[in-house]
């Protein structure tokens, strides 16, 4: 009977040995490989359930909503670049309280939408789903004062355009944050367009930043001292008449 080589034996038990720690090993890193692509992508499925993609709506209750991309570019001095942290909306003049909102104050008002139609004096229009505070419940907030007869609005562009204080207080004027479920971009007047509802696109006052209330009955807006109608009627010549 022949004897087995102590030293054979084990150099065959090392070797075992070293084999099952890589097997280990290897085991081990699928395992981690596995935990940590699960976390991972158990984090991307809540990151994304809590921030769903924005998607520009393209109907509304049945009815087919313009897109963003269908208006055209015509303001005064191009779009303007407003820094939200930085924003700042005065409501001033014959007020009983003058008020200063930041961005996240307006829009903690309430809110409300509406899918109304804004018609350019150049012959093109949209239909869009507009959501934003009523100009109404600011003016109300600051106290209006019994001597005023309109309301001025000022862009950050130097634009301004005016109505009478009946118009913005008996109707849902909206100063609008958000068309077809997206927050307004700088081309669309973030971070608030007027929505002068009935009334010609010129009314549609951008990048409001100034709210100010007036007995001064014979205030001519932007277009308003360059010949346009000083009410801005749809169902009226948007010139004025001599």
């Amino acid at each position: 009977m022949s004897r087995v080589d102590p030293r054979k034996f084990s150099s065959i038990e090392q070797k075992g040995k070293v084999k099952l720690d890589r097997i280990l090993f290897k085991i081990s890193l699928i395992f981690l490989v596995s935990l940590f692509s699960g976390t991972c992508v158990n984090k991307m499925e809540k990151d994304m359930a809590k921030k769903p993609s924005q998607r520009e709506l393209n109907e509304y209750q049945g009815k087919k909503l313009s897109s963003g991309t269908d208006f055209r570019e015509n303001s005064i001095k191009g779009p303007q670049k407003i820094d939200k942290e930085g924003y700042r909306l005065k409501i001033t003049g014959l007020v009983k309280s003058p008020k200063t909102y930041t961005y996240d104050e307006v829009i903690g008002h309430p809110t409300r939408q509406k899918l109304i139609n804004m018609d350019c004096v150049e012959g093109w229009d949209v239909n869009i789903l507009w959501e934003g505070v009523l100009v109404k419940d600011l003016l109300n907030e600051a106290g209006v004062d019994p001597k005023a007869r309109i309301v001025i609005f000022y862009s950050a562009d130097g634009y301004s355009t005016s109505f009478p204080l009946n118009y913005i207080m008996d109707n849902p004027i909206m100063l609008a944050y958000k068309m077809n479920g997206l927050t307004l971009p700088p081309e669309r007047g973030f971070p608030f367009e007027l929505v002068a509802e009935n009334k010609w696109g010129y009314k549609w006052i951008k990048w409001v930043t100034i709210i100010e209330l007036s007995d001064k009955e014979n205030f001519r807006g932007y277009w308003e001292s360059r010949g346009y109608s000083n009410d801005g009627d749809l169902d009226k010549n948007f010139l004025e008449e001599p």
